[in-house]
């Protein structure tokens, strides 16, 4: 029986504020391992600046390429929340209030209180389908296969728990990891010889240098968690020997 492959996942952050270092991104790695409790695993992350034909281009990119696909950042009220306009504009189709997305908003603030620049965060494709946002009322949107979040992590998490009740969950990816004190000098042959014998294990080796001393840690992830097994035990079979 043929082992139905997982369905691959990528992310686009978009934003200056990341590129520019002055917002700490800390949604990459709760989006990732998210990603792999659920069998969808993150195989590639994009960073582009609140420029119109550089969303777009890297948008258009990774949805042909990927099955799903995530974005960050960009849907608020300010001037430089490009997203939602890019993403319309991607796909080919109307950007305007949503429906929907409006009253959300408009009984979320109330009278008096739904400004313009709230109104903006209600602009979306308007074939777009809601996120609910439990946090701060404003939700994001996906258009097939492309699912738009909010940056600020809090909003992003709450929104992500919606998403991954609409993904076709595959195997969960599992990992292990063995550290030793040796370079990775030391192992590298081995370990390539591993991996190169069993390509269904991803094998990673990370530096890394700790009270002077050199360190390596070694990944391993795979949806096969008897083969894991297998190379771990390989592995540390190596390491002991070191």
């Amino acid at each position: 029986m043929v082992k139905k492959q997982n369905k691959k996942s990528a992310l686009l952050i978009i934003g200056n504020e990341i590129l520019s270092g002055r917002t700490k991104d800390s949604n990459t790695q709760y989006i990732a391992e998210k990603m792999s409790e659920i069998g969808v695993p993150l195989s590639e992350v994009r960073v582009v600046p609140d420029i119109e034909q550089r969303v777009i281009e890297a948008l258009n990119a990774l949805r042909q390429n990927y099955d799903y696909v995530f974005t960050t950042g960009g849907i608020g009220p300010t001037h430089d929340d490009i997203t939602s306009e890019c993403i319309a504009k991607a796909f080919g189709v109307e950007y305007g209030f949503h429906p929907e997305a409006y009253k959300i908003l408009e009984d979320y603030y109330g009278e008096g209180e739904f400004t313009d620049p709230r109104k903006k965060m209600a602009k979306m494709p308007v074939v777009a389908k809601l996120i609910p946002n439990p946090v701060s009322g404003a939700p994001g949107f996906y258009v097939e296969n492309v699912f738009t979040m909010a940056g600020v992590p809090r909003i992003m998490q709450s929104m992500l728990d919606y998403i991954v009740t609409l993904l076709e969950h595959g195997d969960a990816v599992r990992s292990l990891n063995i550290s030793v004190q040796q370079p990775e000098s030391k192992i590298a042959q081995a370990l390539g010889e591993i991996q190169s014998r069993v390509p269904e294990v991803d094998i990673g080796s990370y530096p890394a240098y700790r009270d002077g001393v050199h360190q390596t840690n070694i990944v391993m992830r795979s949806t096969d968690e008897a083969l894991l097994q297998s190379v771990y035990d390989e592995v540390e079979t190596l390491v002991k020997g070191l």
